[in-house]
């Protein structure tokens, strides 16, 4: 199996994910990046997904495309786009995220991992008169 074959296998379920599968994806340097936070190292991630699954009840992708990519100037090997399903224990609710992720491959591993989503997306939106608020901002730079 591949690494992203293995990455995308992972992926299904996050709240199954353990250390070993860690390991068998990114490499002991890896820097991973999203619109919250950057994490450098495997440990760092590890703690971080480990927070994640604390406060959800379920975290699955539905990853729609795996995009090969040979020539770049930044070293970028695959894209990916996703959907996903992240059910939280408080709140109980379920919040859907469309995103993407650029990920650079060696022979170990992946030692780089961005995501890009909607922040407001996943979290401002659910936040009490906040949520409001930016779904208003939103109505109006449509119109």
């Amino acid at each position: 199996m591949t690494h992203i074959e293995r990455f995308c296998s992972i992926y299904r379920d996050l709240t199954k994910i353990s250390s070993n599968d860690l390991r068998t994806i990114y490499t002991e340097d890896v820097e991973f990046i999203d619109p919250i936070q950057r994490h450098k190292g495997r440990d760092s991630v590890e703690a971080y997904f480990s927070k994640l699954n604390e406060n959800a009840r379920s975290c699955k992708f539905d990853i729609t495309n795996t995009i090969p990519c040979d020539t770049n100037n930044d070293g970028v090997t695959a894209v990916l786009t996703w959907h996903m399903t992240l059910e939280l224990n408080t709140p109980r609710k379920t919040i859907h995220l469309d995103g993407t992720t650029l990920l650079k491959e060696g022979a170990s591993g992946f030692y780089y991992h961005r995501d890009y989503y909607d922040l407001g997306e996943m979290v401002y939106e659910h936040v009490p008169v906040v949520g409001w608020l930016v779904m208003k901002i939103k109505r109006k730079l449509a119109q």
